[in-house]
């Protein structure tokens, strides 16, 4: 199944597609909005058998604005260098363990918002991501298989960072990430039984249609399963928390000279089976 989420900024209904394309309003079987209690308690079985029976009533998606696919999660959680070329690219080694991070919950934002470039930054760079949304609590998970079956979905993220703030600021890089509309997400959850392997997608990003971002999830570090395992040997995961799982060589730092986002910039990206995103930039205010 793919989840999604439709309607004005914080006024989204939950929606599912259907293998043929048709939409369908979710919202009697997921009243809390695809919310931490929905994966808790089955609800992606529930869901998926309303829609095998034709229960659920049709929704047109024409010029509706899509939200992220799930609500403000508990928690991001970030893993940077997870690409040999970027660490490579960065002037950093291929880490031994992978580099955890967090950034604001508040960041997630659908796939099509505006991105605010931050007031006092100037140095904004884009990061195509395999986003991760958890589905089980995970603690001291024992191995990979018992790691992918705490995996609601997966989606496509942007984890946009404000170098200046991540890199010249002291201190720890949550606050380069943690910028107001830094991760858009979606435009849809696409459920595991719709991802033959998540090692194993094409990815790609573009801004004002030039290439900056071409590879696929195969040159991961560190693989899915083994992140969220590695991840719940320190910190319990839950229903409806992200984990962007990092991105892969050309993003603007590493650009010669280095390239950044300005007001009026347009970013496109996806993944392959997961959907694509649009974003123009504008300029955050007070």
């Amino acid at each position: 199944m793919k989840l999604l989420r439709v309607g004005p900024r914080e006024n989204e209904r939950p929606a599912v597609l259907a293998p043929d394309g048709r939409a369908y309003d979710a919202s009697t079987i997921a009243p809390d909005d695809y919310g931490p209690a929905f994966f808790a308690t089955g609800g992606p079985g529930r869901l998926q058998d309303a829609l095998d029976a034709g229960e659920l009533p049709e929704l047109d998606l024409a010029g509706r604005r899509l939200g992220a696919p799930i609500p403000r999660p508990g928690k991001i959680v970030c893993i940077g260098l997870n690409f040999a070329d970027h660490a490579a690219e960065a002037g950093a080694a291929t880490p031994d363990e992978p580099v955890v991070f967090f950034k604001a919950p508040n960041t997630v934002v659908g796939p099509n918002d505006e991105v605010l470039l931050p007031i006092g930054g100037e140095k904004a760079d884009w990061e195509i991501e395999l986003g991760v949304i958890i589905g089980a609590t995970a603690r001291y998970l024992p191995d990979d298989e018992a790691a992918a079956a705490a995996i609601a979905g997966y989606c496509t993220s942007n984890d946009l960072s404000e170098r200046s703030f991540q890199l010249e600021r002291g201190g720890q890089w949550v606050k380069g990430k943690s910028c107001e509309t830094f991760n858009p997400l979606g435009p849809w959850l696409v459920t595991p039984d719709e991802v033959d392997d998540p090692g194993k997608l094409d990815m790609w990003l573009d801004v004002n249609g030039h290439r900056k971002q071409d590879s696929n999830t195969a040159h991961m570090v560190f693989s899915v399963p083994y992140l969220i395992r590695y991840l719940s040997q320190f910190m319990v995961l839950e229903p409806g928390d992200l984990i962007n799982t990092g991105t892969p060589a050309g993003v603007g730092l590493a650009s010669d000279p280095p390239e950044y986002l300005t007001e009026g910039d347009v970013m496109e990206l996806g993944i392959a089976g997961l959907g694509t995103q649009r974003q123009i930039c504008g300029r955050a205010a007070p």
